[in-house]
């Protein structure tokens, strides 16, 4: 996992629309990055609608957010339409961008262990370096947390 201050690691990944997104191009605003199991799972579609339903609150801060998992743009698409999601989601079928940010862990349910997608996120400052890191989230909660963290840290920052 990374740690405050840290370089975020660049990405260079297709969303649902098939367009190429990377870090690099959004240096000078902040980024919320979020990491998730699975598109359309009940704790997945949760997180992303309470995100959608503020969405309009970090556009007036210009920030932009990604939500990021492997699932292929056009399941991505499907997700994004169904949910009308108005912001990018990332396609990491490889997993390096997860794995770069420490989201690729060992997890447990049901009394097995298994390796997955961890639901995590961060926020990136304008500079592309980690303001904060969330290790664990609440997919109804987490949008406010952000939307709030956000808010504060322009404050003190300047924008």
């Amino acid at each position: 996992m990374l740690n405050v201050n840290d370089p975020a690691p660049d990405f260079s990944l297709l969303d649902q629309n098939e367009t190429i997104h990377s870090l690099i191009d959004y240096r000078g605003s902040w980024k919320v990055i979020y990491f998730y199991p699975k598109d359309d799972t009940p704790g997945c579609t949760k997180e992303a609608c309470a995100i959608r339903d503020i969405y309009h609150d970090f556009e007036k801060l210009g920030v932009a957010v990604f939500g990021v998992s492997k699932d292929a743009p056009a399941k991505h698409k499907k997700f994004a339409e169904k949910y009308e999601l108005p912001f990018t989601l990332l396609s990491d079928h490889e997993g390096t961008m997860i794995d770069a940010y420490g989201a690729w862990q060992e997890k447990s349910q049901f009394g097995k262990t298994a390796f997955g997608i961890k639901r995590m996120s961060y926020l990136i400052d304008p500079q592309n370096n980690i303001a904060k890191v969330y290790p664990e989230v609440s997919p109804t909660e987490h949008a406010l947390e952000l939307l709030a963290d956000i808010n504060e840290l322009q404050s003190v920052s300047g924008g």
